[in-house]
C-alpha cells in the first residue's frame, strides 16, 4: 500500500477532512493532498506525524527478499565465472557442514 493510500483510507475511515487532518498534524490541507494523491512520497517522519494526528501508530518493518529477487545478488552471481560459482558452492556446502558438526557437538555436551 502507498503511503498516500493509507493516509486517505485512515482518514476517510475516521470520517475526517484534509482541512482538520492537516490542522492537527500541523500542515497544510494542501500538503495532505499531495500526499493523498502520490503527488509527493513522505518521509516516514511526515508520515508519521500524520497518522500520530489520526491515532494510529505507524510501523515499519523490512523482510529479506528470495535471492532470486534480489537483482544485486543476481547480478553478482551472473558476473562470476562459472569455475567461481563451483568454488563457491563447494565453501558454502563446507560451511553448512562446520555448523551442522557444531550444533551436534553442542547438543551432545548439553546430555
Amino acid at each position: 500500500m502507498e503511503p498516500g493510500e493509507l493516509v486517505r483510507g485512515t482518514r476517510e475511515r475516521l470520517g475526517l477532512s484534509q482541512r482538520t487532518l492537516a490542522l492537527r498534524a500541523g500542515t497544510t490541507q494542501a500538503a495532505v493532498s499531495r500526499i493523498e494523491r502520490g503527488l509527493v512520497s513522505p518521509t516516514f517522519a511526515t508520515l508519521r506525524q500524520l497518522m500520530l494526528a489520526m491515532g494510529e501508530q505507524p510501523e515499519l518493518s523490512a523482510r529479506r527478499l528470495p535471492t532470486e529477487w534480489d537483482p544485486l545478488h543476481l547480478a553478482s552471481t551472473l558476473a562470476r565465472s562459472p569455475e567461481e560459482r563451483l568454488r563457491l558452492a563447494f565453501s558454502w556446502n563446507r560451511m553448512s557442514r562446520r555448523i551442522a558438526i557444531a550444533g551436534q557437538t553442542a547438543r551432545s555436551d548439553d546430555d
